[in-house]
């Protein structure tokens, strides 16, 4: 297997022994990787702000303050020059496929044997989509009320995706406003320009959003 040189890598996943793995994996197929971690959506942000020329993103789709594919249409229409491959312990074929649609450049599931995740990575690099095998990508195409939502948020302002993810949560303005350590007329802002850019009218059709890039079938937002 040829061994690549000198790349950099993002592993984004709360998981830390899940994080060593793929880590290792990682130097196994390149000399002199240069890896940065990040565990939720916050420390995401400032790996991939402060990475510019990573070449490789490796991102789960259970972080603390993501929700579902949210998170993956975000970066690929935000910072579309860096490859992201999804990592999951979730691997049913209509997730798969979705991850796909929403511009993954593959899809490696956390059963995955060291070996098979080395062969993943290595077949990425090359500039090929990785699946498990038996996935059917012909007939599979997100609704178009999907990718419309996933076309709004990309609009968003960081600061914007934080609170509208915080808002699918469920939490409360002045909640919002003491964990990011901002005041709550700076979170009333984001919020009605999260409402805007969504083309939503209020807090709960909005959440309703967030919830259609769910890893669940989505439901109707009607």
């Amino acid at each position: 297997m040829t061994q690549f040189e000198q790349s950099q890598f993002i592993v984004a996943d709360d998981h830390p022994l899940f994080r060593e793995a793929l880590i290792h994996a990682i130097h196994n197929c390149v000399t002199g990787a240069d890896i940065v971690e990040a565990e939720s959506l916050a420390t995401l942000y400032e790996a991939v702000e402060g990475n510019a020329g990573a070449d490789l993103l490796f991102l789960d789709l259970n972080m603390p303050g993501v929700s579902g594919f949210s998170a993956l249409a975000y970066m690929r229409s935000n910072h579309s020059s860096l490859p992201t491959v999804v990592v999951s312990a979730m691997d049913d074929p209509s997730i798969i496929r979705r991850a796909i649609q929403h511009g993954a450049s593959g899809f490696i599931p956390k059963s995955s044997p060291i070996r098979t995740i080395e062969t993943a990575i290595h077949e990425i690099l090359q500039g090929e989509v990785w699946l498990p095998g038996g996935i059917d990508m012909r007939d599979d195409r997100l609704s178009s009320e999907e990718e419309q939502i996933a076309a709004a948020m990309s609009s968003l302002t960081p600061h914007q995706f934080r609170v509208l993810m915080m808002l699918g949560e469920g939490l409360l303005n002045k909640q919002i406003a003491y964990q990011l350590g901002v005041s709550e007329a700076t979170i009333k802002a984001h919020v009605t320009a999260v409402l805007r850019k969504m083309q939503v009218t209020n807090r709960t059709q909005a959440v309703l959003a967030v919830q259609r890039l769910n890893t669940k079938e989505p439901s109707s937002i009607n």
